[in-house]
Protein backbone atom coordinates (compact mmCIF):
# COMPACT_ATOMS: atom_id res chain seq x y z
CA UNK A 1 0.00 0.00 0.00
CA UNK A 2 2.53 2.67 -1.14
CA UNK A 3 1.70 6.19 -0.57
CA UNK A 4 0.72 8.54 -3.21
CA UNK A 5 2.61 11.36 -1.30
CA UNK A 6 5.70 11.65 1.37
CA UNK A 7 4.89 12.57 4.78
CA UNK A 8 5.68 15.78 6.51
CA UNK A 9 7.68 14.99 9.39
CA UNK A 10 4.50 15.52 11.96
CA UNK A 11 2.72 13.24 10.24
CA UNK A 12 4.78 10.02 10.99
CA UNK A 13 2.77 8.99 14.08
CA UNK A 14 -0.52 8.69 11.54
CA UNK A 15 1.52 7.02 9.25
CA UNK A 16 2.71 4.62 11.42
CA UNK A 17 -0.52 3.89 13.30
CA UNK A 18 -2.05 3.29 9.82
CA UNK A 19 1.16 0.50 9.00
CA UNK A 20 0.37 -0.67 12.29
CA UNK A 21 -3.47 -1.25 11.74
CA UNK A 22 -3.32 -2.44 8.73
CA UNK A 23 -0.72 -5.20 9.44
CA UNK A 24 -2.48 -6.23 12.39
CA UNK A 25 -5.11 -7.10 10.24
CA UNK A 26 -3.51 -9.12 7.35
CA UNK A 27 -1.36 -10.71 10.05
CA UNK A 28 -4.32 -12.52 10.86
CA UNK A 29 -4.93 -14.15 7.23
CA UNK A 30 -4.21 -17.19 6.25
CA UNK A 31 -1.72 -15.32 3.59
CA UNK A 32 0.52 -14.03 6.38
CA UNK A 33 1.76 -17.24 7.31
CA UNK A 34 2.74 -18.16 3.85
CA UNK A 35 4.69 -14.67 3.98
CA UNK A 36 6.30 -15.47 6.91
CA UNK A 37 7.51 -18.66 5.33
CA UNK A 38 8.51 -17.22 1.99
CA UNK A 39 10.47 -14.30 3.89
CA UNK A 40 12.20 -16.97 6.09
CA UNK A 41 13.41 -18.67 2.76
CA UNK A 42 14.91 -15.93 1.27
CA UNK A 43 16.95 -14.91 4.30
CA UNK A 44 17.97 -18.18 5.12
CA UNK A 45 19.84 -17.76 1.31
CA UNK A 46 21.09 -14.19 2.00
CA UNK A 47 22.33 -14.70 5.45
CA UNK A 48 24.41 -18.17 3.39
CA UNK A 49 25.70 -15.39 1.03
CA UNK A 50 26.56 -12.67 4.03
CA UNK A 51 28.24 -15.49 6.40
CA UNK A 52 27.23 -13.29 9.57
CA UNK A 53 29.95 -13.46 12.76
CA UNK A 54 27.69 -12.20 14.77
CA UNK A 55 23.88 -12.10 14.01
CA UNK A 56 22.33 -9.34 15.72
CA UNK A 57 18.53 -9.80 15.67
CA UNK A 58 15.23 -8.42 17.29
CA UNK A 59 12.50 -10.04 19.46
CA UNK A 60 9.57 -9.67 17.49
CA UNK A 61 6.06 -7.99 18.32
CA UNK A 62 3.03 -9.44 16.94
CA UNK A 63 2.51 -9.25 13.16
CA UNK A 64 6.78 -8.63 12.78
CA UNK A 65 8.79 -11.62 11.19
CA UNK A 66 9.89 -13.80 14.03
CA UNK A 67 13.78 -13.54 13.55
CA UNK A 68 14.07 -15.28 17.35
CA UNK A 69 12.44 -18.67 15.70
CA UNK A 70 13.94 -18.50 12.52
CA UNK A 71 17.78 -18.42 13.71
CA UNK A 72 16.28 -21.59 16.08
CA UNK A 73 15.26 -23.34 13.54
CA UNK A 74 18.06 -22.57 10.75
CA UNK A 75 20.19 -23.71 13.41
CA UNK A 76 22.25 -20.33 13.67
CA UNK A 77 22.10 -20.84 17.34
CA UNK A 78 25.69 -22.80 16.63
CA UNK A 79 26.62 -21.47 13.34
CA UNK A 80 27.24 -17.88 14.59
CA UNK A 81 27.20 -15.61 17.63
CA UNK A 82 23.74 -14.22 18.31
CA UNK A 83 22.90 -11.00 19.87
CA UNK A 84 19.46 -9.00 20.66
CA UNK A 85 19.23 -5.25 21.91
CA UNK A 86 18.94 -3.90 25.19
CA UNK A 87 17.01 -0.76 25.24
CA UNK A 88 17.85 1.64 27.87
CA UNK A 89 15.28 4.81 28.66
CA UNK A 90 17.65 7.33 29.42
CA UNK A 91 19.29 8.74 26.59
CA UNK A 92 17.15 6.47 24.00
CA UNK A 93 20.30 4.32 23.98
CA UNK A 94 20.33 0.74 22.94
CA UNK A 95 23.41 -1.79 22.75
CA UNK A 96 23.55 -5.73 21.78
CA UNK A 97 24.21 -8.69 24.33
CA UNK A 98 25.34 -11.45 23.62
CA UNK A 99 22.92 -14.18 23.26
CA UNK A 100 22.63 -17.81 23.55
CA UNK A 101 19.53 -18.92 21.64
CA UNK A 102 17.05 -19.23 25.13
CA UNK A 103 14.19 -17.88 25.94
CA UNK A 104 15.50 -14.31 27.38
CA UNK A 105 14.36 -14.20 31.36
CA UNK A 106 15.61 -10.72 31.22
CA UNK A 107 13.67 -7.40 29.57
CA UNK A 108 15.27 -4.42 28.78
CA UNK A 109 13.98 -1.05 29.94
CA UNK A 110 11.62 -0.76 27.32
CA UNK A 111 10.12 -4.27 28.47
CA UNK A 112 11.10 -5.74 25.39
CA UNK A 113 12.90 -9.62 26.17
CA UNK A 114 16.62 -9.50 26.13
CA UNK A 115 19.93 -10.90 27.39
CA UNK A 116 22.46 -10.29 29.80
CA UNK A 117 25.11 -11.79 27.50
CA UNK A 118 28.27 -9.32 27.25
CA UNK A 119 27.85 -6.67 24.80
CA UNK A 120 29.00 -7.40 21.43
CA UNK A 121 28.73 -5.20 17.85
CA UNK A 122 26.97 -7.39 15.50
CA UNK A 123 28.53 -7.72 12.11
CA UNK A 124 24.75 -8.23 10.84
CA UNK A 125 21.45 -7.08 11.67
CA UNK A 126 18.38 -8.00 11.46
CA UNK A 127 16.07 -4.71 11.89
CA UNK A 128 11.78 -4.61 12.06
CA UNK A 129 10.36 -2.13 9.66
CA UNK A 130 6.75 -1.32 10.64
CA UNK A 131 7.41 0.82 6.90
CA UNK A 132 10.05 1.12 4.04
CA UNK A 133 10.65 3.19 1.10
CA UNK A 134 12.71 1.91 -2.00
CA UNK A 135 15.73 4.16 -0.66
CA UNK A 136 16.08 2.18 2.07
CA UNK A 137 14.64 4.04 5.04
CA UNK A 138 12.40 2.47 7.70
CA UNK A 139 10.05 3.73 9.76
CA UNK A 140 10.20 1.97 13.38
CA UNK A 141 8.31 2.39 16.45
CA UNK A 142 9.45 5.85 16.85
CA UNK A 143 11.93 5.78 19.69
CA UNK A 144 14.91 6.34 17.26
CA UNK A 145 17.03 3.26 18.93
CA UNK A 146 18.35 1.87 15.78
CA UNK A 147 19.10 4.86 14.29
CA UNK A 148 21.31 6.17 17.15
CA UNK A 149 23.08 2.49 16.95
CA UNK A 150 23.64 2.42 13.44
CA UNK A 151 24.81 5.86 13.71
CA UNK A 152 27.67 4.63 16.10
CA UNK A 153 28.24 1.73 14.17
CA UNK A 154 28.31 2.64 10.34
CA UNK A 155 29.94 -0.52 8.94
CA UNK A 156 27.23 -2.78 10.05
CA UNK A 157 25.48 -4.86 7.41
CA UNK A 158 21.97 -4.30 8.05
CA UNK A 159 18.96 -6.37 6.57
CA UNK A 160 15.54 -4.63 6.97
CA UNK A 161 12.75 -7.11 7.61
CA UNK A 162 9.56 -5.82 6.74
CA UNK A 163 5.98 -7.03 4.49
CA UNK A 164 5.57 -5.71 1.32
CA UNK A 165 2.33 -3.62 2.38
CA UNK A 166 4.70 -1.95 4.54
CA UNK A 167 5.93 0.12 1.68
CA UNK A 168 5.15 3.96 2.37
CA UNK A 169 6.38 7.08 1.46
CA UNK A 170 7.51 9.92 3.76
CA UNK A 171 9.88 12.25 4.87
CA UNK A 172 13.68 11.44 5.65
CA UNK A 173 14.68 13.02 8.80
CA UNK A 174 18.49 14.01 9.76
CA UNK A 175 18.76 11.04 12.39
CA UNK A 176 17.47 8.59 10.32
CA UNK A 177 19.89 5.89 8.99
CA UNK A 178 19.22 4.00 5.49
CA UNK A 179 19.36 0.17 5.91
CA UNK A 180 21.95 -1.67 3.67
CA UNK A 181 18.92 -3.67 2.03
CA UNK A 182 15.19 -4.39 2.71
CA UNK A 183 13.91 -8.22 2.78
CA UNK A 184 10.10 -8.54 2.21
CA UNK A 185 8.59 -11.64 1.61
CA UNK A 186 8.11 -10.30 -2.18
CA UNK A 187 11.56 -9.45 -3.12
CA UNK A 188 14.86 -7.93 -1.66
CA UNK A 189 14.96 -3.85 -2.23
CA UNK A 190 18.50 -2.55 -2.64
CA UNK A 191 18.55 1.19 -2.47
Amino acid sequence: MPSDHATLPHERAALRRHLLVARAQWWASAEAQKAQAAQAAALRELLAQLEPQCLGLYWPFEGEFNAAEFVQSQGLVKQCGLALPFARKEGRQMDFRRWQGEAPALKDECGIPSSDGAVVVPDVLLVPCVGFTREGYRLGYGGGYFDRWLARHPGVTTIGLGWSGGEAAFAIEAHDQPLTVILTERELVTP
